[in-house]
């Protein structure tokens, strides 16, 4: 990294040496397919639910699918899919969780002896560790990787760009005004850095009344799709407010969900490339 690099991508040439890719070497009994991002412009927008989402589809489809919970200070992946154990190693690497329905998860919820433990670290020890989740993990044979990045702009999401061979990204919104704005970041992060936006999801769309079935746009009028049309993407799927569906996260079933409002975006990000 240069010496007088400012950390903000957006402040240099694209002949910059920090920006300049450094893959790793993912680890030597593993073969991964297709890598997608799901990342944010902030928290609290549903990053978590649309990687699990996705990677729940994918088995659905009968692909092989893993989730790298990259969001080392704020994990919250194996807690949706019921999984509490700690992941064992040998001299090969890092073995992933498993899921009831066979969703591979690498979380570092899964290598500490209490999840509700803080991480107190610094960034270059959390891109660090999300680099090693790359290289010493036994992901084994696996068509679909979703990394679910911590929100913003910082230390991870550049981590993975930069060392990751990461095929697109996913980002996520919700229909907020001050939210748009943050996911021009993200999205003018990905242009800078070269990375394929494959599309935004937007969470927390509508209420659909149980008695009448109308949609109730409980944060107003989105802006969503003036965001999508100014940048040239797609608006893949609008994830409805459902009571049920939170209750599956908190109960660690998400694998259990139903209803059709991810099909399309499904089918759109897991066609074959």
């Amino acid at each position: 990294m240069s010496e007088s690099c400012t950390h903000n991508c957006g402040t240099c040439g694209s002949d910059c040496p920090s920006r300049k890719p450094d893959l790793a070497e993912l680890n030597a009994d593993s073969k991964v397919r297709h890598v997608i991002g799901v990342v944010s412009g902030k928290g609290g927008v549903g990053k978590s639910l649309v990687t699990s989402l996705l990677a729940v589809a994918a088995r659905r489809r009968g692909s092989s699918a893993a989730i790298m919970d990259a969001d080392i200070t704020g994990p919250s992946i194996p807690r949706m899919f019921g999984l509490h154990q700690t992941a064992v190693a040998d001299d090969k690497g890092i073995y992933p969780a498993e899921s009831a329905a066979g969703v591979k998860v690498m979380s570092l919820n899964l290598l500490v002896e209490d999840e509700t433990a803080p991480v107190i670290w610094r960034g270059p020890v959390i891109g660090g560790t999300v680099r090693q989740f790359w290289t010493d993990v036994v992901w084994g044979d696996v068509d679909y990787m979703f990394i679910d990045m911590p929100p913003g702009t910082g230390d991870v999401p550049l981590t993975v760009f930069q060392s990751i061979p990461v095929d697109g990204i996913v980002v996520v919104a919700s229909p907020q005004d001050l939210v748009g704005m943050i996911v021009e970041k993200a999205v003018n992060m990905a242009e800078r850095m070269n990375i394929p936006i494959i599309g935004i999801i937007e969470n927390y769309s509508y209420l659909e009344c149980p008695d009448c079935g109308r949609r109730i746009k409980v944060f107003g009028d989105s802006g969503i799709d003036d965001i999508a049309a100014r940048h040239g993407l797609r608006v893949l799927a609008h994830i409805p407010i459902d009571p049920r569906l939170a209750q599956l996260c908190d109960r660690g079933q998400i694998e259990l969900f139903e209803g059709d409002f991810m099909d399309g975006a499904a089918d759109f990000i897991l066609a074959e490339k």
